[in-house]
């Protein structure tokens, strides 16, 4: 089977939606389907690469706004690639227009994975001004309401959103995205050697890690530091975190400096995800403080190693968190910081695990493919 995949952006850019469909498109590649990714090119990116048996096609665009550009700047190479295709598979929200029209003019089935739906959220979660927010609503309504042939989302909750923007039933499928239950071991962390780099000694550690998007909350973990100074003396924030979007990586120090707690935080780069466990189990609970999410990648990550969360109740959460986790109020610096202090007293109870295994998420979206494909030999 050849399958276009036409997204914004793909490693080496970093976040949750990369993540998926490096997975995706080499657990594809690794059951012998011919996988090509349409993307954007970004840095010293090369315009053309087979990686992991995935060639991989970069649409260069200007660096500023370059995932906007891209919706635009894409449609020549996808509508070129899709000739060959068998299906099209694209995901929210820059690449999505590209992919439909591709599809639309070379008749082709095409599929769209929804991460997270914002909805009248959008003037809440972002910066935005009114008119900016309510015109990245519009068009977020208008990206859904395109007929794709099946829609994908990463859990129930960003489904029921589905349903409320008025997608078909029948159209609509859940596929919870994966963990590398083998990276994610706590039993192959060394956590140890992690304290020991950063000079932790016994300090009580509490970690979140990610992109400071415009619904991850970062800001509200930062401004809970204080008040979980005053209850655990002893406890340092390890705190690593993308620098892109750029405003908003700058907006974290300027408040960390503010608040005069740069002694009780470790700011650190993105480390290498083959790393990133070691960093987990160096922590005594991962603080996931999202005001919004369509999987959770940091609470899914750390529930696999066992170890503590602190989880706003918000979007999916609830439904990846798993073990030893505590819910609370989104956008509250004093819920978190009490979070934190019953993870630091031990208030919690153990709760049933959860698995979410990226073999089964490749060979469900294997089974949506295969459907699409005998709709079209049954015309």
């Amino acid at each position: 089977m050849k399958v276009l995949f036409v997204l914004e952006y793909y490693p080496p850019h970093i976040g949750g939606v990369e993540i998926v469909f490096k997975n995706l498109c080499e657990g594809l590649a690794n059951r012998g389907e011919n996988v090509t990714v349409v993307t954007s090119k970004l840095g010293n990116t090369k315009a053309f690469e087979i990686i992991n048996g995935v060639r991989v096609h970069r649409v260069k665009a200007p660096q500023r706004g370059a995932r906007y550009w891209f919706t635009f700047l894409s449609v020549p190479k996808v509508f070129t690639l899709a000739q060959k295709a068998d299906l099209i598979h694209t995901t929210t929200y820059n690449g999505a227009f590209p992919a439909w029209l591709a599809a639309k003019l070379r008749g082709k089935r095409c599929i769209i994975t929804v991460h997270e739906v914002f909805g009248s959220q959008w003037k809440h979660l972002t910066d935005l001004s009114s008119f900016w927010a309510r015109l990245h609503q519009f068009l977020e309504r208008l990206i859904i309401s395109l007929p794709f042939d099946k829609y994908i989302s990463v859990s129930q909750y960003t489904a029921d959103c589905l349903k409320r923007f008025g997608v078909n039933q029948s159209k609509l499928g859940v596929i919870y995205n994966g963990i590398d239950y083998d990276l994610f071991s706590a039993g192959k962390s060394d956590g140890e050697t992690v304290r020991q780099e950063l000079g932790l000694g016994d300090e009580f550690v509490y970690m979140s890690y990610g992109r400071p998007g415009i619904s991850k909350g970062i800001e509200y973990l930062v401004q809970a530091v204080p008040l979980i100074t005053e209850r655990i003396p002893d406890s340092k924030l390890l705190l690593i975190l993308a620098n892109e979007p750029k405003d908003r990586y700058e907006n974290i120090k300027k408040m960390i400096k503010s608040l005069i707690i740069e002694g009780k935080i470790i700011l650190l780069s993105p480390v290498p995800r083959d790393r990133l466990p070691d960093y987990i189990a160096a922590s005594q609970c991962v603080v996931t403080p999202s005001l919004s999410e369509g999987f959770g990648f940091s609470a899914a990550e750390a529930c696999a190693m066992e170890k503590p969360v602190v989880a706003t109740n918000v979007g999916s959460l609830p439904e990846v968190a798993c073990g030893k986790y505590i819910l609370v109020k989104q956008g509250n610096p004093e819920a978190i910081a009490k979070g934190v202090e019953r993870i630091y007293k031990d208030e919690v109870e153990n709760s049933d695990r959860k698995v979410f295994r990226w073999d089964e998420c490749v060979e469900k979206y294997m089974q949506v493919y295969r459907g699409l494909n005998e709709e079209v030999a049954e015309q």
